[in-house]
């Protein structure tokens, strides 16, 4: 591993270190007290913004592309379990009916992140309180998700409404129903804990073999990642890799790789299968070997010389809370703990830090290739600093 993090890092945190995470935990909490009242009050996706107002982001709540609401209740419901604050849940609980309607009547309007949607919002409310009817909208959102999957190819269909089918050959936007993306890999826990809930085998299954595929084609010789890979949807036959969110097709798309690192070993967690831990801790290391000493990556490792190296802190939030994963299952060598004690004491600096109460945003340049801020950026630095503070478990 590069020897920016030190040969004398600790892997536990000094008092000093723990008073600065738990500055930026309290920031995460203030925000969200005023986000998730805004977001209960004008359902919407609030994904990004150069700005850090997420409500000025015109996505609706039903609209297909939504995948990023539940990032503020997921928020909520850390800030709620550490605060005791019922402010908190009660916010959360007005989105309700929001959330049942989104799949049990507009389902065909819904993509492959309804595991990001129900796994931060029903699940969680579920572990928590022991909700039946958040159970019955989890496990309902868990089917509607594994009607994606495409028994031909083994993998889950990532884009577009399950009605229309596009042509196996291609290359647009627009033709999504023979592909799959490397984000899929964080959506597959709410297929396990479905078959945990319902003793229906059908969704660990589904998860298993979409997991082997992403195994098989996403991962370069060199632990570098495809973006998205498209496949015949009749026969299953592999086309070839895609590109969406990073520079180009051969690129490295540096939150892509963070999703697959965390969603490998969540995988493991699941399934005990030594093959995705395996996988997981390849993915940590070449990761933490494009760092440079900015510490946070750029956004695509793959950038030439003369592009703007715009850093991501969500993609260095999401690696941090995959090498915690890594940790808990007693995979993380000396390294990959020096790395993720640096990423994450690298984004609670001040000036990766908006302080500002007028701005919703908490983490800056955390979204990809342009300096702006993400709701998923900030979740996944609240989920990291919660667990490295108070060591409670996830949501996944």
């Amino acid at each position: 591993m590069n020897s920016i993090f030190g040969t004398d890092a600790r892997t536990k945190k000094s008092t000093s270190g723990s008073s600065r995470l738990q500055k930026a935990f309290d920031l995460c909490v203030l925000k969200t007290r005023v986000n998730i009242k805004r977001l209960a009050d004008e359902p919407k996706s609030a994904a990004w913004a150069l700005d850090g107002n997420y409500f000025a982001h015109k996505e609706g709540f039903f609209e297909i592309g939504n995948w990023t609401s539940s990032f503020f209740t997921g928020m909520a419901l850390l800030a709620w379990r550490e605060t005791e604050d019922e402010y908190f849940l009660n916010q959360v609980l007005r989105l309700a009916p929001h959330y049942c309607e989104k799949v049990f009547t507009r389902h065909l309007d819904t993509h492959h992140d309804l595991g990001f949607l129900y796994s931060l919002y029903s699940v969680a409310l579920f572990k928590l309180t022991g909700d039946q009817h958040q159970r019955t909208i989890g496990l309902r959102a868990a089917e509607v998700l594994s009607q994606r999957f495409n028994a031909k190819g083994n993998f889950i269909r990532a884009w577009g409404r399950m009605d229309k089918v596009m042509s196996p050959v291609g290359g647009s936007l627009a033709q999504t129903d023979n592909m799959a993306i490397i984000d899929s890999l964080m959506n597959l826990p709410l297929l396990y804990w479905a078959t945990q809930e319902s003793g229906d085998k059908k969704y660990h299954d589904l998860a298993v073999r979409h997991a082997g595929t992403v195994l098989k084609y996403f991962i370069r010789p060199d632990d570098s990642l495809w973006h998205a890979y498209r496949f015949n949807p009749q026969t299953g036959a592999p086309i070839g890799p895609e590109n969406f969110c990073g520079r180009g097709v051969d690129s490295y798309w540096a939150r892509g790789a963070a999703w697959a690192i965390y969603g490998f070993a969540l995988s493991h967690r699941y399934t005990q299968d030594q093959k995705y831990l395996a996988a997981s801790v390849r993915l940590a290391k070449k990761f933490i070997s494009q760092l440079d000493t900015e510490v946070v990556p750029v956004w695509d490792f793959r950038l030439p010389a003369d592009a703007e190296h715009v850093r991501d802190t969500s993609a260095a939030a999401v690696a941090v809370c995959g090498f915690q994963e890594l940790a808990k299952h007693q995979a993380a060598d000396l390294d990959i703990l020096k790395a993720k004690n640096a990423l994450l004491d690298r984004v609670c600096g001040e000036d990766c830090l908006d302080f500002n109460d007028a701005c919703p945003g908490v983490l800056k340049s955390a979204y990809g290739d342009k300096p702006a801020y993400s709701s998923w950026g900030d979740y996944f630095l609240m989920e990291a600093l919660d667990y490295e503070l108070h060591q409670n478990p996830t949501w996944w």
